[in-house]
Formats: structure tokens, sequence, C-alpha cells
């Protein structure tokens, strides 16, 4: 049903549970959020016209507190681990209806958008929203459907988002009193006590990471993507803070989309309408693009302004690391638009090694590639989840396991057919320490990670001698294009070489001991890739 009157708006509420509203507003523009958000209070305005707010207590995802209900849909096909955490149904049930009565006489925010930039895979989603800074968060990370769209738009999928009310962990069955809850069966997803707009974001993404590969036989990714002037695609997998929005932002090539993307038989697609970027020490000379981006419409969350007026510190790291600011896509000038591009030529691999281990950049074999992506290493950086305040080594299968419903192997094995049938250079990108681990050394300057990623782009480390690290196997090119050499062997930039050979073996037992759970599954190549431990 389309939602042309508040009346329609009230008929839908209702079916959803949601009655006696006080107020309701459907699909409101940017500038009306921002300017109900200035007047309630929820926010104020930065100098450049992007509207800050404060999350509350939760300034990060909350992975330990996100469920998925197991039921006959779910049971045998999701892969219950310490991050898909099984939930009743009859308690998500219970939860639901707390939540529509916890709506009752409150204004709400209700935002009718979608997933899938290839409209082959549109998933539709209705957003109901506590605050209308939330609702503007809807407005610009999903696709914005055209008022025509709108006549006919059906919702497939609903998200009730609700940071006011609280569970029982007791009485609801949460471990406490926030909670992200996703629902197959019903298409549903439910968010409580916590005002992170993350987890809707994220919300969206692991049903896709479940629908797509299990029901529609598309490679769902943990990336950013851009294009070339010749139509060549490059994707970047990692985890948050390892790079993706800040790389893929390059003024010389088309984004795609920063975060999230799906690669079918034929192109690779956008699943979000916008980014969602990291604005910790966020400078014009760095992040020219992002910076620009931090406009009228944008919303900026958790920052701090300079005492005294309303320009942003962006250096302020007293509520969180963690500072994000989501704008449409639109808001980089050169978006790609429909965000679909070809299939990938590059792939990079980004970790933030806080061992300053790994070289800033090697070129991997089909094996190493797999290896590597299975294992998934990065740092969880300050501030991105809760509890983690500095860089902590991690194991992230497919750089990206707390979103992925269905096991590891099934991402890899669709990556490993698709990198092998499109012959595509796979790279791995270390962005973070060099000189020493995390505490002594320092991190890769940002200028020579975009020099090295550019030289792998245009072809110029195609003919270059390489070498062989002598734990990890990988090949690492002895020279590059406006990157000092002494930095592209990690060993010669430590003083103490002995120090850096353990921390090297010790990063390479922790590399054996994590893949023994994988191993079983993994040919010969992929074991064959194996640091030497």
């Amino acid at each position: 049903m389309q939602i042309s009157s508040v009346r329609d708006a009230l008929t839908e509420l209702k079916e959803l549970g949601i009655e006696n509203i006080a107020n309701v507003h459907y699909q409101l523009t940017p500038e009306e959020l921002v300017a109900q958000s200035v007047s309630m209070g929820q926010g104020e305005l930065a100098d450049t016209g992007a509207l800050v707010v404060n999350t509350g207590e939760f300034t990060g995802r909350s992975p330990k507190d996100k469920f998925i209900v197991k039921d006959s849909l779910t049971a045998d096909s999701v892969n219950w681990n310490d991050f898909n955490l099984p939930f009743t149904a009859e308690n998500f049930d219970k939860l639901y209806n707390k939540i529509t009565a916890y709506f009752s006489g409150k204004e709400v925010w209700v935002r009718d958008c979608y997933a899938c930039a290839d409209q082959n895979y549109r998933v539709n989603i209705r957003v109901v929203n506590e605050q209308p800074w939330a609702n503007l968060f809807a407005y610009n990370m999903f696709l914005r459907p055209t008022e025509e769209e709108l006549e006919t738009m059906e919702p497939e999928w609903t998200i009730l988002q609700a940071p006011g009310f609280l569970a029982d962990p007791a009485v609801d069955g949460t471990r406490q009193h926030n909670f992200a809850v996703v629902n197959f069966t019903k298409k549903t997803i439910i968010i409580g006590g916590t005002a992170y707009t993350g987890e809707m974001k994220k919300g969206i993404f692991t049903i896709l990471n479940y629908v797509l590969p299990h029901d529609r036989k598309v490679l769902s990714m943990h990336c950013s993507a851009n294009q070339g002037k010749d139509g060549d695609t490059a994707i970047f997998f990692g985890l948050s803070g390892t790079g993706k929005t800040t790389l893929s932002a390059d003024p010389n090539r088309k984004l795609i989309g920063d975060d999230e993307h799906g690669w079918t038989s034929s192109n690779v697609f956008n699943f979000e309408g916008g980014c969602y970027a990291k604005t910790i020490d966020l400078s014009a000379e760095k992040e020219p693009q992002i910076f620009k981006a931090v406009k009228e419409g944008a919303l900026l969350e958790n920052i701090a302004f300079f005492p005294g007026t309303n320009k942003v510190n962006y250096a302020d790291k007293s509520i969180t690391e963690n500072t994000r600011v989501s704008y449409p896509l639109n808001y980089i000038d050169n978006a790609l638009e429909p965000s679909v591009g070809n299939i990938p030529k590059n792939i990079f691999f980004l970790t933030c090694d806080a061992y300053g281990v790994l070289p800033p950049i090697s070129k991997l074999t089909p094996g190493q590639a797999m290896y590597q992506f299975i294992s998934g290493y990065t740092a969880k950086v300050a501030g991105t989840e809760a509890g983690v305040t500095e860089p902590k080594s991690t194991f992230s299968a497919c750089f990206g396991a707390p979103f992925l419903p269905l096991h590891p192997a099934k991402y890899a094995q669709m990556l490993g057919e698709k990198m092998r049938e499109h012959k595509v250079n796979v790279w791995l990108i270390n962005t973070g320490w060099t000189g020493g681990a995390y505490g002594e050394g320092h991190r890769i300057k940002l200028n020579f990670t975009r020099a090295m990623i550019s030289a792998a782009l245009t072809g110029q480390l195609d003919n270059v001698p390489y070498n062989e690290h002598a734990v990890f196997g990988i090949a690492y090119p002895a020279s590059c294009p406006n990157v000092p050499e002494e930095i592209l062997d990690p060993r010669n930039t430590w003083s103490d070489k002995a120090a850096y050979d353990a921390k090297a073996k010790d990063l390479a037992g922790q590399f054996v001991r994590n893949f023994e759970k994988y191993a079983a599954q993994a040919d010969a190549e992929i074991l064959a890739a194996a640091p030497k431990a």
C-alpha cells in the first residue's frame, strides 16, 4: 500500500501492531528532519550545515547483543556461533509486542527505502524510528525511491528502531537492555536500547548476506568499490577502520560504494545509497572528498566542537574514536550512478596490522588469496565496537564475520570461483603499523598507501622485481613509484631485527592456530599458503 496521507500511515502502522500514535511523519525531506531534530533539542548544526547528534550510551555496534531468530527456516542454514546468536521465536514475538506497545502515544518517523542498486536484486524496506535524526540516517544510507516508485512500492522488510525501549534480560531473553534481533521468517528487524544508527545499517547487511548467496547465488561482500576511466572495477575488503571508505574515495575514479556490495555473474553493485565514514582526524588534505561531504543533510555522530564555536574538532576523541558521518552517495562528486560497476580486475584485502609485521603491499597467489580471505586478519580499531579502546588483533573470516549468517566457506568458495574465472589480481594492503608494533612504531602514511594502490591499478607493479617474505611467503615489490623503498620490506623498518623476526613468528602462529577450524574444508593449495610458524 502506498502511503499518501497521515491516515494511510496510521493504517499501515496498525498492521504492524503500532496503534494510538500521537503523530506520524512519513517520508520527510532531510531539511524537515534536520529542523525537527534541532527544534526538539536532539541535535545542533555545525558551521558546515551538517546535523550533529550524540548517540548516547552506545557509540558503536554491540556484536554480543545481535541475535537471529532460530526457527525452521534458519536452524540448519545459519552458522550459529559467537556472533550469530540464536533467539527464540517466542521471545521475538514478546519483544516485538513490547516495542509496538512502547510506540503508543509517541511520535514516529516512517521511511520507505530499499537496498541493492541492481534492480534485479532490490529489497524494499520500511523503517520506523523514534527520532527524526535516525530517520535522516535511513534517508542517507539506504537507496531512495522516486515519487513514481513509491506509488507501487510494497515493503518486504521492516525495521523497528526504538532506542528508548530497554529490554529486561531476565524476561526477554536478551543479554542486557540493548538488542538487535533479525527474524528472517517474518522479515523484520527490531532494535532497542541503543541509538547507534549503525545497527540499522548492519542489520540490513546481515539479511543480504543470507538472502543473496543462499537464495540468489550472488556473492555478498564487506567491501568498498570504485571504477576507473576505462571501466576497470577495484574492490577493497576490510573491517571498519582499515580504510575501505578512505581508499575508495579516489578523485581519479568513480565511487561505486564504500562498504557493502554484491558480485553477480555480470557486475558488482552497491547495497546502499550512502556512505558512513569515520571522521576521527578528518582533514581536507588527507580525505578531501569526505571532508567536503560534511554539509547540509549530512549526519555527524558523537563529535565535539572547538570550545565556544560550532566548528567541528575532528581530532577530539572525548566521546569516542568511532566518530562518524553519514551522507548520500551523490555527495561525492564522482559517484557512479546507478552504483553498478563491471566485474573487478583488482581486489585489495585491507588489514590494519597492529604488530607491524606485514608488508604495506603484497601480491597474492590464488591460494594465498583464499587463505588470507578465510583468515580475515586485521585489528579492531578503537571505538568501532563497544569495549575496544585500542587496536586489538583479530581474525574475522571474509573480512566481515560478524555480519555473515552463513558459514564462511560459502562466501570463500564463491569468491575463489570468481577470482579464478576472471583472473583477478589480488593484493594484500597493510594500513596498520610500520617500524614496530602498536605503541612503538607508527601508522603507514596514507599518501604512501594511496601511491601503492595507484601503482597496482595502473600496472606499474607488473614488471618490477618482487621479494618473498621469509615467514608469510607473500611477494612484495622491491620498488614502487612515489614510495620509499625502505618501507616496502617491513623488517627493514625495525631497528631491532631479532624483535621483528620473533613478532613475525608469533603472528604466523596466530594465523595457523586460527585456521585450524577451516583446515578440513581447505584444499592443498590453500593449506600450502599458510605462514611458516
